[in-house]
């Protein structure tokens, strides 16, 4: 498919070649038309109304249990042909000199067999700056994705595939002159941790600007995402302690609930009625062996589910922590920042005063596009986590460069630095991934996720479509993101886009008549075409998608699957 006539693409030069201007604009695309914002509305405590979205035929699901049972049994085959005639080229799996094999035959099997023959589309190497457009650098794939080569050369794609929501990953602007300022007064590393030589005064101001943006008393910077929940719960509970856990949070959770040693029990995603019933339970039974009460029982869930794009029922959540005197627990991983007529996350999106949710987590990669995460509660609890939390103790500390990234996109969002320049970003990201959305629904995809959710997962299904998917995207130059099993259903394989503020119009123009093109091919248009709008089936083609669809994105409502 050619450009289309009203998308104009940035020139691609080598780095070394490019213009300023040009460079800019390869990292944020400048606004073409104010009609492409949308200002958020707060749901003033309203939970999330229920909506059936589209499932796809029953010989859909079928041909995708099908296709497994079918590359397992040529996988075992293969595995028991090999083993027999070419023990040379299966010695990791193989008992040798005495010694165990490096891994088992069974363990083995899904990576050697199926993961390993799609790794080219997984883990691409990039180089720069993640922004409007991506570079990745070209490689060449030898024996089924065993070795790969580099040919030294680059491809600049339009970038879907980046947790850059708000568009500060940028070579230029406020935030990079910043980082740039600390390095010139605090150098490259800060020196020690808390135990060690101290904390920053630069660190004291982040924690402080974090607290006071979500709302809390107090504040504490984690130089990990991963680590911030893998560690908190250790510091806060015991074995003694129950943790509540919605089925679909992140592994980082479910690490740091293991490492606690506290007892857990999971809810279906989303199922309030199902969570109070289990609470209720729990309260009555008390712990094993002794039935005495828990110390703590803990609700954990996500703000955002990055997998599913779907929001935590909140006002409901808040009101049954009140009801059977819980703690409540959200991260805030991808929401903060990115959700909200503000960006201040889920609490403002729903009208729920932060002060009501015990423990608020979140991770700074995303929309302030810095590194590191935070715990944001009450200065009791952040007094405590000082002074036992291993992170702190001995992990490394956020660097000066990183935390000046995180205290410049804060005041650019805040309005204290460019007035109105966050404000602009916030309603661009919100109109780009409701234009996103509302279009693939109405071509016929099946989509899923609530309006505002710059996570998209599109539907493919299928694990061959999953390769094919991904690289008939990177031939048109377009950098996306698939996901399989195990991070999902075994039969939900999909592609996910990752929205961002830095993409204009045009680019999402461009991104559908590509994905409409591929869908076409693949078999991908599942769906009925309805959307959150008014619910009724109505498929449109490319271009009455991208001449009508704008329009509706503010009516685009709240749902939850």
């Amino acid at each position: 498919m050619s450009t289309p006539a009203n998308y104009t693409r940035v020139p691609l030069c080598e780095p070394e070649e490019i213009p300023l201007d040009v460079k800019r604009e390869n990292e944020f695309g400048k606004l073409t038309s104010q009609k492409y914002l949308h200002q958020v509305e707060s749901l003033h405590g309203r939970p999330l109304q229920k909506t059936i979205i589209d499932a796809p035929p029953y010989y859909i699901s079928l041909l995708t249990y099908l296709n497994y049972l079918i590359l397992l049994i040529l996988g075992h085959a293969h595995d028991f042909l090999g083993v027999t005639f070419q023990r040379n080229k299966h010695l990791d799996i193989l008992e040798r000199d005495g010694l165990a094999p490096w891994y088992s035959n069974f363990e083995s099997f899904y990576v050697r067999r199926l993961k390993m023959r799609i790794d080219d589309c997984f883990s691409r190497p990039t180089t720069g700056v993640p922004g409007r457009f991506i570079r990745c650098i070209d490689r060449i794939s030898h024996n089924l994705n065993e070795y790969y080569t580099y040919s030294g050369s680059t491809t600049m794609c339009l970038n879907l595939s980046s947790y850059n929501y708000l568009g500060f990953a940028q070579s230029e602007g406020q935030c990079t002159d910043a980082a740039i300022e600390s390095v010139d007064k605090y150098g490259v590393h800060s020196g020690g941790s808390r135990t060690q030589i101290g904390t920053t005064d630069l660190q004291v101001l982040a924690e402080k600007l974090i607290a006071k943006f979500v709302g809390k008393e107090d504040a504490m910077i984690f130089s990990m995402g991963y680590g911030t929940n893998a560690n908190f719960f250790n510091a806060f509970m015991d074995s003694k302690c129950l943790v509540i856990s919605d089925e679909l949070n992140h592994t980082s959770i479910r690490t740091g609930v293991r490492l606690s040693g506290a007892a857990v029990r999971t809810f279906k995603h989303g199922d309030m009625e199902g969570l109070e019933k289990l609470i209720r339970e729990q309260i009555v039974l008390g712990q094993p062996k002794t039935n005495r009460p828990w110390k703590k029982i803990i609700i954990c869930v996500e703000g955002l589910y990055s997998m599913e794009g779907t929001l935590c029922n909140l006002p409901v959540l808040v009101a049954l922590k009140k009801k059977y005197k819980c703690y409540l627990y959200v991260d805030e991983a991808h929401s903060i920042g990115a959700m909200g007529p503000t960006g201040r996350g889920v609490c403002e999106l729903f009208g729920i005063d932060p002060k009501e949710i015990d423990v608020l987590m979140g991770t700074l990669t995303k929309s302030f596009g810095a590194a590191g995460g935070y715990i944001a509660c009450d200065k009791w609890i952040i007094d405590r986590l000082r002074l036992d939390i291993s992170t702190a103790s001995y992990a490394e500390p956020s660097p000066p460069p990183v935390l000046a990234q995180i205290v410049s996109s804060l005041q650019t969002i805040i309005g204290d630095i460019s007035p109105g320049e966050g404000t602009e970003r916030l309603q661009r990201i919100a109109f780009n991934s409701r234009y996103l959305r509302l279009g693939l629904q109405r071509l016929g995809f099946i989509v899923y996720g609530v309006a505002d959710s710059p996570v998209i997962p599109m539907l493919l299904y299928c694990p061959s479509k999953m390769p094919a998917f991904s690289r008939m995207m990177l031939q048109r130059k377009i950098a996306v993101v698939v996901v399989a099993y195990p991070a999902t259903p075994l039969i939900e394989s999909r592609v996910r886009f990752c929205m961002s503020a830095s993409l204009t119009k045009e680019d999402i123009d461009y991104l559908l008549r590509h994905v409409d093109e591929v869908g076409e091919k693949l078999n991908l248009k599942l769906g009925s075409g309805k959307s959150s709008v008014d619910g009724k089936p109505q498929r449109w083609d490319i271009e009455e998608v991208i001449r009508r669809t704008p329009e509706d994105c503010k009516d685009d409502k709240y749902f939850i699957i």
